[in-house]
């Protein structure tokens, strides 16, 4: 008999966080986690890991394959905690690696969240 027990996933903080911003005002929390993702992303260095998590196959990549972006190797990992921080990364450990993927359901969010003023002022 196994001791194994299914647990549910759960979903980052920034899955539904914000409407599009043409739709209604945004609340203080819903602005708080929008903020905290674009803060996020407004390093050059923080942009470019995302970028090179994003973009790589299979969209999840290895601390390995991502650490060539001009700065220490401690500096990577200040940069990607900070983005995981943010809720726009997880990050999964095997053997001595960790591996970094995107949640699409970030993506999604910050394209809603974009896209609806977007075609508003289209």
């Amino acid at each position: 008999m196994s001791n194994m027990k299914v647990l549910p996933l759960l979903e980052p903080d920034v899955a539904a966080c914000c409407p599009p911003l043409n739709e209604r005002p945004m609340s203080a929390d819903e602005a708080e986690v929008a903020a905290k993702m674009f803060k996020a992303l407004g390093d050059p260095v923080r942009l470019r890991l995302f970028s090179a998590v994003a973009s790589h196959e299979g969209g999840e990549a290895c601390v390995c394959d991502i650490s060539d972006v001009g700065v220490s190797q401690p500096t990577v990992s200040h940069h990607l905690k900070k983005l995981k921080e943010a809720g726009l990364l997880s990050s999964e450990r095997r053997g001595t690696w960790v591996y970094y993927k995107v949640e699409p359901s970030v993506l999604a969010a910050m394209g809603a969240l974009l896209s609806g003023a977007a075609k508003a002022t289209a």
